[in-house]
């Protein structure tokens, strides 16, 4: 008999990168909205992948997660992945630092992801961010940029 396992349906866990960042220790997370079974604690979990858990917002339209550093923050890497196997939609990120204690914002990048399920439905990004005491880092999502009310979804977001 063959022995098999389908990964899409089962998430993998796996260990936080060298160096990656312990988000719960380091700062408040805050979030506008989450679904009750989708909680934001999802996206700084071991779950990863296609499968894995993740962040839904309860609310359609924009959202936003801002975390708020107890100390100012050297970044270099960010690692996020975005899972959407329901809904045709064109979801826009935008990720801003801000290095005075949330006053002022400098975007770092914007970038769209289209989902296609059931083909396209899963996208892995990495971008080098260096950048030294940055207090607040700011994720703007745009879950649908033809405007339809579309729930905003994250699977993993991780800094080095």
């Amino acid at each position: 008999m063959l022995r098999k396992h389908l990964l899409m349906d089962h998430p993998v866990e796996r260990g936080a990168e060298p160096e990656e960042k312990d988000i719960a220790a380091l700062a408040t997370v805050w979030v506008t909205s989450e679904a009750a079974a989708y909680p934001i604690d999802n996206v700084f979990d071991s779950y990863r992948g296609p499968g894995g858990s993740r962040w839904v917002a309860e609310a359609p339209g924009p959202q936003r997660l801002l975390l708020a550093f107890d100390a100012p923050q050297t970044l270099r890497v960010l690692r996020l992945e975005v899972e959407e196997r329901d809904v045709s939609r064109t979801q826009e990120l935008q990720v801003a630092i801000s290095r005075d204690g949330g006053h002022t914002y400098q975007t770092l990048l914007r970038q769209e992801y289209t989902f296609s399920p059931p083909g396209t439905t899963f996208e892995r990004e990495e971008w080098a961010i260096p950048a030294e005491g940055v207090t607040h880092l700011q994720l703007v999502i745009t879950p649908d940029k033809g405007g339809a009310p579309c729930h905003a979804t994250l699977t993993t977001f991780a800094l080095q």
